[in-house]
């Protein structure tokens, strides 16, 4: 595959900074977008893959409540912790960008310019408020029942249908902070984008997405554009988040989720300085003019917000930024057949987990059990057995088979290659390219990829070294398909590849190096077993691949 040409900027969905990050987290968005983004360089591609921490979200003040401690406080805190394990795990970005004065006025540029355009409306909406503490209540201050689903949920969207429930919507509503609390509705009058007014341009380029989304995602896409699309919150009644600028709404902040965008733009400036590019205008590099790819990894639960809510506030802005082309959705991921819950304490941490069993084999476990298309489950015996049997044990043997043919065959120079190891080469690659790149995205089916690729290629290695009866087999073609699955893998195995990658491999996947003439003998360096520490240390990672 060769490059493009054009930028890709990858955003996973915005943390929230009430807690770490778990396993289940990490199996959605963060590593699916690494793997994306590390396949994306290895091929020439100019990547930003980049997120940062969602301070004004309601969570957050519903857990600092619950733990005793500050808002500030749980931010700061939470939000070294996500850094930590998104280090752990080698997340490919610049790091978590600050919370700052610019980040903020970012934001506020962002809507002023709704504002002054002429794009909100101020409507009166009936909200529900809690009697006690005199606090209006919205996403998660509040839980109640889905007017769709009837399954429990809070506000904003459900988790487990999907569909917005803003304003008076939630069924039962009761108080978060404090259960006992009547609650009951006021009125209010605050400022919101209708999305009705951009059903036109949201059909259009809905159909044009077709195929380029997971059905489940798409099915709940066309169930709301079925139905009347609500009217977004801009600003709302409360107290923890940014201050709304407006003078019709004194008094009220931004609502939380309007900040993804701006929040997103912000960090991909920021997380471009990292890496050289600076610009006086934040929202630089999501201008149409650069022309720039954008793609958003996020789960299920937020398809609503990142696949259509957040698409309008862009689309809100006229031509000025770029539209996502593909927004990879996935699917919850359960612990031992259970929904991950740090309320009852049923949970893997990514830094515990990652403390004990070394990362290419925490990584291809759950990219070979990544809920891509349904649930699927987390467990510590299965990561265990499916890595040593399905991984480790080929791999190695492949390892010591063809480090034994090397040191047999007693020649330091380069071997040729013939016209049908190139071809086989390139038919790694494809089967590589069509689970890595859009729109299937599937980091499963490229861990499923590299188990078949192993039976085969250690089937030939056996036979070149003469521990098997087959078919003559060339090695310089055999070495250089070891390289291309090395350099198809590593994507997801980053610590095994940053090794190879030392020692001389050449692991880039471009053209140029993909179809070689010859190919200087290398040995493939071998993978640790679950059962023994990490073999190296968790990296703090740069927004260039390693």
């Amino acid at each position: 595959m060769t490059t493009n040409g054009r930028r890709t900027i990858i955003v996973a969905a915005t943390p929230t900074p009430n807690g770490d990050l778990h396993m289940g987290h990490m199996a959605g968005p963060y590593l699916a977008g690494d793997i994306y983004a590390r396949y994306l360089r290895a091929n020439g591609q100019s990547v930003i893959y980049t997120t940062c921490t969602d301070d004004s979200q309601s969570y957050v003040v519903s857990t600092a409540h619950r733990r005793g401690m500050s808002r500030e406080q749980l931010c700061s805190t939470s939000t070294a912790a996500i850094q930590r394990s998104l280090d752990a795990m080698g997340i490919s970005m610049a790091g978590l960008p600050p919370i700052d004065d610019t980040y903020r006025d970012t934001v506020l540029e962002f809507v002023t310019a709704l504002h002054t355009g002429g794009r909100l409306r101020l409507r009166t909406v009936r909200l529900p408020f809690a009697e006690k503490s005199g606090t209006y209540l919205f996403d998660g201050l509040v839980t109640g029942t889905c007017p769709v689903c009837l399954a429990t949920s809070c506000g904003g969207a459900c988790e487990s249908c999907g569909h917005p429930n803003s304003f008076d919507e939630l069924l039962d509503p009761k108080s978060t902070v404090d259960p006992t609390d009547p609650v009951t509705y006021r009125e209010q009058s605050i400022l919101v984008l209708p999305m009705e007014e951009y059903r036109e341009r949201l059909t259009a380029y809905f159909a044009a997405q077709e195929g380029r989304w997971r059905p489940r995602a798409m099915r709940l896409i066309r169930d709301l554009l079925a139905r009347p699309l609500p009217d977004v919150p801009v600003t709302f009644p409360g107290s923890w988040g940014i201050p709304a600028p407006f003078p019709e709404t004194r008094g009220q902040i931004l609502y939380p989720w309007i900040e993804a965008m701006p929040a997103a733009i912000y960090s991909t400036w920021w997380s471009a300085a990292h890496l050289g590019e600076r610009t006086d205008a934040t929202d630089e590099h999501w201008r149409v003019a650069h022309d720039a790819e954008l793609v958003y990894f996020h789960g299920f639960d937020n398809v609503y917000h990142w696949g259509l809510m957040d698409l309008v506030f862009l689309m809100a802005h006229g031509d000025r930024y770029i539209r996502p082309s593909g927004n990879v959705c996935n699917e919850f991921y359960d612990l031992e057949g259970e929904k991950f819950s740090t309320s009852r304490n049923h949970v893997v941490w990514s830094t515990d987990l990652l403390a004990t069993v070394p990362r290419d084999l925490v990584r291809f476990y759950l990219a070979l059990t990544a809920p891509e298309y349904e649930r699927t489950n987390f467990s510590r015996t299965a990561l265990d057995n499916v890595t040593s049997r399905r991984l480790v044990e080929p791999w190695n043997g492949l390892a010591r088979t063809m480090s034994s043919a090397i040191t047999r065959m007693q020649t330091s120079a380069p071997l040729p290659v013939t016209a049908a190891g190139r071809r086989r080469s390139t038919g790694i690659i494809e089967r590589f390219r069509l689970c890595y790149a859009l729109p299937n995205c599937s980091q499963a089916g490229a861990a499923a990829a590299i188990v078949a690729e192993l039976v085969r290629l250690r089937a030939s290695a056996e036979v070149l070294d003469g521990a098997r009866a087959g078919d003559p087999v060339q090695p310089g073609d055999l070495l250089l398909e070891i390289r291309t699955l090395l350099a198809c893998a590593a994507p997801i195995l980053i610590d095994v590849a940053t090794e190879a990658a030392a020692a001389g491999v050449d692991l880039s996947l471009v053209d140029a190096h993909a179809h070689p003439e010859s190919i200087a003998a290398f040995r493939l360096p071998r993978l640790p077993d679950a059962d023994r520490e990490p073999a190296v240390p968790p990296l703090r990672h740069t927004g260039v691949m390693s």
